[in-house]
């Protein structure tokens, strides 16, 4: 029998009730991505095509540069107690990180999260400002953030307990040094063809 008390304590969704809600509602609408952050639910929309290219575009510069690394798209467990739930367009990890695991993977194997925006308030709102937040406190060494609309790429570095510490911002055109552990250069001048 749950008393008030027990019910006024209980989170708004445990981890597991979110987590068979979020494959459901991917099984019944193609391309729909549930988040839980900061204990509300949210909706990803649908990319456009030029969202999907860049994401293509990042592939490939991670893979010439560090084969051994891969742009994993898997939804990821976030904050210190992993009762969040985010689904970025992008997690860096070694190729094969993730074998054998479920759809939502745990952060000890990320290097860095990548969020593209999308043409959404919302979701382009949690990409800079909540988005940021989980994923420093989760501890992930690198969140980039490739900002369409102002046409910028954001590095956030150095995760200390609820932010980052470095935030560099640099215009499309460019040239980005992901620090360790990616080490990675990326010439973003191809960024400005698929800003809105």
């Amino acid at each position: 029998m749950t008393t008030d008390i027990g019910r006024r304590l209980r989170p708004q969704m445990l981890p597991e009730e979110f987590e068979e809600l979020a494959r459901l509602a991917f099984r019944t609408i193609e391309g729909l991505r549930l988040e839980f952050l900061g204990g509300r639910l949210a909706v990803r929309p649908r990319s456009d095509g030029d969202h999907g290219r860049v994401v293509e575009w990042l592939v490939r510069r991670c893979l010439q540069a560090r084969p051994e690394l891969f742009l994993h798209r898997h939804g990821l467990k976030v904050h210190r107690s992993r009762n969040g739930r985010a689904n970025p367009d992008g997690i860096l990890a070694h190729a094969e990180a993730f074998v054998g695991l479920g759809p939502w993977v745990g952060a000890e194997a990320v290097l860095m999260v990548v969020e593209i925006t999308l043409a959404e308030v919302e979701a382009d709102q949690r990409a800079r400002v909540e988005k940021p937040r989980a994923y420093a406190e989760t501890g992930i060494p690198l969140y980039l953030l490739i900002d369409r609309d102002s046409a910028e790429v954001v590095v956030h570095s150095d995760p200390a307990g609820v932010r980052y510490e470095t935030v560099r911002t640099l215009p499309f055109g460019k040239t980005v040094h992901l620090p360790d552990p990616v080490g990675i250069p990326l010439d973003t001048e191809p960024l400005k063809n698929w800003v809105r």
